[in-house]
C-alpha cells in the first residue's frame, strides 16, 4: 500500500470507499475521489452563476438540468470497459470529422462564427474532438513501440491538423488551441524524443509571422490588447480591465455572495461564461478562488495518480491526456481572465453556463472512472 501524503490515501479503497458507499460506487463503476473533486466544483458553479445571471431562477435550473445531462454521460462512459473504448476510437473521430465538415455546410452562425449543429439538439461538434482526438491517437500508438517512428508521427500529425484545420476555419481558434494542446499531450506522454520537440518550437516560432498573417483582425487585436488594454479602454480592453478590477477588488475574502459590484451593476461582461473566474474572484476572494484551484488539483492529481496505475499503453495514454488537458482548459481561462494570454474564448470547465462543454467533459471524467474501476478486466 502506498503511503498517504498530507494524511489522506488516494488507494482505490480507502476510507471514501469503503461500507455501503463504497459497495455503490463500485457497483457503478464510479471513483469517490473524481466524484468528490467534480461535485465541489459544480457547488461552486451554481453559486457563481446564480450571482452572475442576476439572481435568476430559471437560469440556475437550466444550469442544473445541463448538469445532471452531464453526469448521465459521465455515467455510461464509465460503463463502458477500455477495450471497448480503445476499438470504437476511430469511429469516434470519424463521426467528428463528418459532423464538423457539416458544421461547414450547414451549421448555424452566431456571434460572426459558424460553430454549431441543430439535430434537434444544438450542439458544438468541436466538442467531440476534445474526446475523439487524444482516444484516436491513444489507439494508434497502443500496439507500437514507443516512442513512436517518424512514421506514426506523421499520421499522428495528419490526424491532428484535419480537425483543427476545420475548427479554426469556424473559427474557433480558443477550441483549436485545445485540441492541439491535447493530441501533443499523447504525443508527449508516449516518449516524443527531445531532438523532435525542439524541431517542434523551431518549426513553431518560425510559422508565427505566417500565423499571424492569417489571423483574423479581431485575433490580432486581442494579441496587441493583451500587450497594452488600457490603449482601448472601451473597446477591445473592455473586457480584461474589467475582469482585472473585479478580482482585485475582492481582495482575501471577498465582498460576500451577491454582493459583488463589477457583477452586479454590470460592469463585466460575459460574467456568466469565460469571465466567471472573475466573479469568483470579486465575490469570494483570494481564499474563493484558490479553493476552486485546490478542487481543480485535486481532480488533476487523481486523474494522473490513475494514469499510473492503468493496466496498458492506451489506458496510461488516454487517462494522463485527460487528465493534463484538463489542467491546460483551467489554465488557459484563468490566466486569460487575469490578462496573462489574449482573449481566446476558452470557458472555465464545469464552472461556466453551457451545455456541450460540460457533457464532453463529464464523458472524460467518466473514462477515467472507466480506467480505474475496469483495470482487472483490461487486456494487458
Amino acid at each position: 500500500m502506498n503511503t498517504p501524503a498530507f494524511g489522506i490515501s488516494l488507494e482505490p479503497r480507502s476510507r471514501v470507499e469503503r461500507g455501503l458507499l463504497g459497495r455503490a460506487l463500485r457497483f457503478l463503476h464510479l471513483d469517490g475521489w473524481l466524484l468528490v473533486g467534480i461535485g465541489g466544483v459544480l457547488l461552486i458553479s451554481l453559486l457563481a452563476l446564480y450571482s452572475a445571471e442576476g439572481q435568476q431562477l430559471t437560469e440556475l435550473l437550466d444550469q442544473v438540468a445541463r448538469m445532471l445531462v452531464a453526469f448521465g454521460a459521465l455515467l455510461f462512459m464509465a460503463q463502458i470497459s477500455p477495450n471497448w473504448l480503445r476499438r470504437g476510437s476511430p469511429l469516434i473521430y470519424a463521426l467528428g470529422i463528418v459532423l464538423l465538415v457539416m458544421v461547414m455546410a450547414t451549421g448555424d452562425i452566431g456571434k460572426g462564427a459558424q460553430r454549431w449543429l441543430d439535430l434537434g439538439v444544438r450542439f458544438q461538434p468541436s466538442e467531440i474532438m476534445k474526446l475523439g482526438l487524444p482516444m484516436t491517437l491513444c489507439w494508434l500508438l497502443h500496439d507500437r513501440p514507443l516512442p513512436p517512428s517518424f512514421g506514426v508521427l506523421v499520421v499522428v500529425v495528419v490526424l491532428l491538423v484535419v480537425p483543427v484545420g476545420l475548427i479554426a476555419e469556424q473559427p474557433d481558434l480558443g477550441t483549436a488551441i485545445l485540441i492541439v494542446l491535447s493530441g501533443a499531450v499523447v504525443i508527449f506522454l508516449a516518449g516524443l524524443g527531445w531532438k523532435y520537440i525542439a524541431a517542434v518550437g523551431a518549426l513553431t516560432g518560425a510559422a508565427m509571422p505566417a500565423l499571424w498573417l492569417v489571423m483574423h483582425d479581431y485575433q490580432r487585436k486581442r494579441v496587441l490588447t493583451l500587450l497594452d488594454p488600457e490603449s482601448d479602454p472601451l473597446g477591445a480592453g473592455y473586457h480584461i480591465i474589467q475582469s482585472k478590477i473585479a478580482i482585485g477588488s475582492g481582495g482575501i475574502f471577498g465582498k460576500g455572495w451577491l454582493n459583488g459590484t463589477q457583477v452586479q451593476l454590470e460592469f463585466l461582461p460575459e460574467r456568466h461564461t469565460d469571465f466567471i473566474f472573475a466573479v469568483i474572484g470579486e465575490e469570494f476572494g483570494l481564499l474563493g478562488a484558490l479553493a476552486l484551484l485546490l478542487l481543480y488539483l485535486l481532480i488533476i492529481g487523481r486523474g494522473l495518480y490513475i494514469a499510473a496505475g492503468a493496466p496498458d499503453t492506451f489506458s496510461r495514454l488516454l487517462a494522463g491526456s485527460l487528465s493534463v488537458t484538463f489542467f491546460f482548459y483551467v489554465f488557459v481561462n484563468t490566466a486569460m481572465v487575469m490578462g496573462m494570454i489574449p482573449v481566446v474564448g476558452v470557458p472555465l470547465p464545469l464552472v461556466s453556463a453551457g451545455g456541450t462543454s460540460m457533457v464532453t467533459l463529464m464523458a472524460g471524467f467518466g473514462i477515467l472512472m472507466s480506467i480505474q474501476t475496469h483495470r482487472k478486466l483490461v487486456a494487458r
